[in-house]
């Protein structure tokens, strides 16, 4: 059972998440100038949150970050891309004949605004435990692998995509091969480097760096794929490109921004997460069944002895 002072460990956390996710919301805190791009590290609280409140607490907190988007696009709903995360913005910029046409304008932007959002502090508990159970599964060298090579592919296009926009735009004198190869030579360390912490069975490491990754690729491959599919028209004559050639651009993003924001998540998410998982276990949170509290550890432990 729970003791009180692990539930107000939570609820102290929770607010400390929340009070971090405000305050990178409405500051430069929020972004991590890497000379190429800045990289947004506001989903990473909600990551942190997911793993060690639950995916409950986490899919709030995703909310929270959902709703200061929201908020933030509607306060700055004169920017022509407000409209992508602010009803009132997409009411006033995008033309609406009919009611029923405004208040799907109202559902697209707030769910473009919300549902990745809430989904960032869902998606990494469950990667997090899963990556538990396949390394101490018989399978473990099956999914170590498949996990291995995602992971390492990446890591390694990461590095790649970031100093090539380096080289493209004349920040530092390398080739374009040198680059590729700085980047497989990246991606065969962490292949190395991962496939240690399967043998090792370390799967704290590996569910954080883990985690990490899934969360942002849920914020980045949800938005970016919402937009595409609520606001291709829009959104194409606002970059000024033909709605047929959207797609490039938005695999572009994603496979730019998002691998580089991805690389930057598992990075702080492990650094802060074998910190935390001192004080209180990755994965284990507060759950209710017939009136009583029990931990996630509890739970699977009954269940065994039931078998």
């Amino acid at each position: 059972m729970q003791s009180n002072n692990s539930k107000t460990y939570e609820l102290v956390l929770t607010a400390l998440f929340v009070a971090i996710i405000v305050v990178m919301a409405s500051t430069p805190l929020g972004f991590i100038p890497l000379v190429v791009i800045n990289a947004t590290t506001l989903h990473i609280p909600v990551i942190i949150g997911s793993l060690f409140l639950g995916p409950k607490k986490g899919g709030f907190l995703g909310g929270v970050f959902g709703l200061t988007s929201l908020i933030k696009s509607t306060i700055g709903a004169t920017t022509p891309s407000a409209f992508i995360f602010s009803p009132v913005a997409a009411l006033t910029l995008l033309p609406h004949e009919t009611v029923g046409a405004a208040i799907l304008l109202v559902l697209k932007s707030t769910f473009i605004a919300i549902v990745p959002r809430v989904l960032i502090g869902v998606v990494p508990y469950f990667v997090y435990i899963g990556i538990k159970k396949a390394i101490s599964s018989d399978k473990k060298a099956v999914y170590g692998t498949i996990i291995n090579v995602v992971i390492s592919f990446i890591l390694g296009f990461g590095v790649f995509a970031f100093f090539n926009k380096m080289v493209s735009e004349g920040n530092i004198g390398l080739s374009t091969a040198v680059v590729r190869v700085l980047g497989i030579v990246v991606g065969v360390a962490a292949f190395a480097g991962i496939e240690y912490l399967f043998m090792n069975k370390d799967a704290k490491a590996l569910g954080f760096i883990t985690s990490g990754i899934a969360g942002a690729m849920t914020n980045t491959l949800l938005v970016m794929g919402s937009i595409y599919l609520f606001y291709k028209d829009p959104y194409a004559q606002l970059l000024q490109v033909d709605p047929s050639a959207l797609m490039a651009v938005i695999l572009g993003v994603i496979s730019f921004n998002g691998v580089i924001e991805a690389v930057v998540g598992a990075i702080i998410v492990y650094l802060v997460g074998i910190v935390l998982d001192k004080i209180k276990p990755a994965g284990v949170y507060a759950g209710k069944k017939n009136g009583k509290v029990q931990t996630v550890a509890e739970k699977a432990s009954v269940q065994q002895m039931a078998q």
